[in-house]
């Protein structure tokens, strides 16, 4: 593991000399300065992860040296090092970057805390960074995969909605159709990217608790509101919130969920005063909610305030034309996760893949391929590879199972398979790849029964 690298500025060797002991015992690289001229070279040949620079130096001050440290290379930490506890030059030092100021003479052991912190928030921030940088790419529009008419429809309508200012989205569709996935990349396409994306299940938070999770509380609001807290709402201020299962919301919440639609505004459980917020709301549900409010479990107005902006995700059952694409891409995902090396899936596989209803949607075709690759380490993800619960499950033949009666005096066995090759040969007009599939072989294997009799 690299070791952090500290950069002490002071003009007096005896504290440059104390700082340097006492900071590489604490596992710091340490490299030192006796003026501002000097750091600068230091910092251009190799730039520290933090600075401990000295206000009062020959030739070029502190001041001058965090000026031009925070031009040439911002992220740098710098904490103020002097002898002088005077107030202005603390501010002056903060305003142009400084991360702290301290004063001289100091106790090392409060330094070590200091700096110890500082470099954990650097961090922080890095990681932060890379979350943000990372994640519009996770959840980008290209993860929404599919070939079929009702995809390329959903696909249009993400692109159209991240551009727009529409602040309220309905998704609607059957478990594991990808709701939350649309939501995300809605979110991500969108000038809000940069902004927080808050999640919540609405049918998995007990309703005592949903409203403080969504507005927030106030101390003493409840027993146990010992400080106050921010919801979802005001934690995601310029960015999404996006409310998963909302057919599963209490009516009570209805109403006040409603307001917060109307007014973008909503008050603390315990709170007096408003507090306004600019956030696109997405929700998303697997229920029937027309047929909710003719059961009055739903609110109407609530209802046609929510789908503004409705989205309809179709089980996969009903665009078979996505299965075999979106196999092929989780199978490239986990390829890449988990170090594995499948290229292909058998005729048998496919054919499954695509007959299979699928009840559980996108997220169970994904759960089936992960748990494939995880367990097989073959090139090729076969028949056996697929979980045998559901393989048992595979519609069978509308037009009933094949049915050949052995006659009395037997037959030859070869005899039938040749015939088989002839009409399937006839019936795909010379089309090796097609007659081999009315078969269900692979075409190596197809291949070598056409040379076995004389075929090629």
């Amino acid at each position: 593991m690299r070791k952090q690298k500290i950069l002490v500025v002071d003009d007096e060797h005896l504290i440059r000399w104390s700082l340097e002991q006492n900071l590489k015992k604490q596992g710091y690289e340490v490299i030192t300065a006796g003026s501002g001229e000097e750091a600068m070279k230091l910092i251009q040949e190799d730039t520290p992860d933090l600075m401990l620079l000295d206000v009062q130096l020959p030739g070029m001050n502190g001041m001058e040296v965090l000026e031009k440290v925070k031009e040439a290379e911002e992220d740098v930490i710098v904490i103020m090092v002097t002898a002088l506890g005077v107030l202005e030059t603390a501010v002056k030092a903060m305003r142009l970057g400084a991360y702290d100021y301290i004063n001289k003479p100091f106790n090392l052991d409060e330094l070590a805390i200091v700096i110890k912190k500082a470099l954990e928030n650097q961090e922080l921030k890095r990681e932060v960074a890379q979350l943000r940088s990372t994640q519009p790419k996770k959840f980008s529009i290209d993860g929404i995969v599919g070939e079929s008419d009702e995809q390329r429809h959903v696909l249009e309508m993400v692109r159209k909605i991240a551009k727009s200012d529409a602040g309220t989205v309905l998704i609607q569709g059957e478990s594991g159709t990808g709701k939350e996935l649309v939501a995300k990349a809605i979110h991500y396409e969108g000038s809000r990217a940069d902004k927080p994306f808050m999640a919540i299940n609405c049918a998995a938070v007990p309703e005592t608790l949903l409203e403080s999770e969504l507005m927030g509380h106030e101390k003493g609001a409840f027993t146990d509101a010992k400080s106050q807290k921010k919801g979802l709402f005001e934690m995601a201020d310029g960015g999404t919130v996006f409310l998963d299962e909302i057919g599963d919301m209490p009516q009570g919440i209805q109403a006040k969920l409603l307001r917060v639609l109307e007014d973008r505004a909503f008050r603390r459980v315990g709170g007096t005063k408003d507090v306004h917020v600019d956030v696109r709301i997405i929700s998303a549900t697997n229920k029937d909610l027309l047929e909710a409010i003719k059961e009055k479990n739903f609110r109407n107005d609530l209802y046609y305030r929510l789908q503004v902006i409705p989205i309809f995700l179709t089980p996969l059952r009903e665009r078979r034309t996505d299965i075999l694409p979106l196999a092929r891409y989780f199978i490239n995902q986990f390829n890449k996760e988990f170090g594995k090396s499948v290229k292909d899936i058998s005729e048998n596989a496919k054919r499954f893949l695509f007959e299979y209803d699928w009840p559980g949607n996108v997220r169970e075709l994904k759960n089936v391929i992960e748990r494939a690759i995880i367990l097989e380490n073959d090139e090729v993800m076969r028949l056996e590879h697929l979980p045998r619960e559901l393989v048992s499950q595979a519609p069978s033949n509308e037009s009933g199972p094949f049915e050949f009666v052995l006659p009395p005096d037997g037959i030859d066995i070869e005899d039938v398979e040749r015939e088989l090759i002839r009409q399937a040969l006839e019936m795909a007009d010379g089309n090796q790849s097609q007659a081999a599939k009315k078969l269900n072989l692979g075409i190596d294997a197809f291949r070598y029964r056409m040379k076995k009799f004389k075929f090629l």
